[in-house]
């Protein structure tokens, strides 16, 4: 890989996917993890003229992503964006399947952060965490999805403050609903993407390359005095 390395997590598809091709396009060798197709991300990558290796990582599995580490080596961008999603009410969610939702969606930026911490130079680098605009007003039938939100915003805060002697900035995006394929657990699209226009300031929908345009920005020297912050990019949906 070349000098500059970003790793993003849940790469192989939607907005993980967008990051990683805007990280190439920025210059960066791109590490894409992902559960399923990131040979599908890399491929993309690579035929735009840039350089990717794909991880195919369960990233419950500590031991398996720590292996994935040691094999990238040294990293200068880390952008935790892995999660899932599933939907029913509080009251019938399984404590397994919360615990499902932690693992992937808040204890693997943890992991995911302090493999990455032990592997930037001395010259510092960038994390960057995607949360979501969820955990600002909750969202029904999503409760372990919008907890785990919220830990990620306030990780990445803690973590701004005890690496910034290392001039390592930690920041965190915060996307309203982007058309992907996350947007499947909506029964009725046409009446989804209807409720988003009513929501949001800007009358139209968001794409996932303005999401990965911010995340490039923090991960890049422009962003050299920025750490600790959110950035909502929601179209207006949610004003903070």
């Amino acid at each position: 890989m070349s000098a500059r390395v970003a790793l993003v997590t849940g790469a192989g598809g939607g907005l993980g996917r967008a990051i990683a091709l805007r990280l190439a396009k920025d210059g960066y060798a791109i590490a894409v993890l992902d559960i399923a197709q990131a040979e599908d991300t890399v491929e993309l990558i690579e035929r735009a003229g840039g350089t990717a290796t794909p991880h195919s990582v369960d990233l419950r599995d500590s031991t398996v992503v720590e292996n994935a580490f040691d094999a990238i080596g040294q990293l200068d961008v880390l952008v935790n964006n892995a999660a899932i999603y599933p939907t029913r009410p509080f009251v019938e969610v399984p404590l397994a399947e919360y615990d499902e939702v932690h693992a992937v969606n808040q204890r693997s930026y943890w992991l995911a952060a302090q493999l990455a911490t032990r592997r930037m130079p001395a010259t510092g680098g960038s994390i960057v965490n995607i949360a979501s605009m969820t955990m600002h007003g909750g969202w029904a039938d999503l409760a372990a999805y919008v907890a785990t939100k919220g830990a990620v915003v306030a990780l990445t805060k803690a973590l701004a403050r005890e690496l910034g002697p290392r001039e390592i900035r930690v920041n965190c995006v915060s996307p309203g609903a982007f058309p992907t394929a996350a947007e499947a657990i909506h029964p009725d699209p046409e009446a989804y993407n209807e409720f988003v226009l009513k929501h949001q300031a800007l009358q139209r929908r968001g794409t996932p390359e303005e999401l990965a345009a911010v995340v490039s920005f923090l991960a890049g020297p422009e962003a050299s005095f920025v750490t600790g912050q959110t950035i909502e990019v929601n179209g207006g949906w949610v004003m903070t």
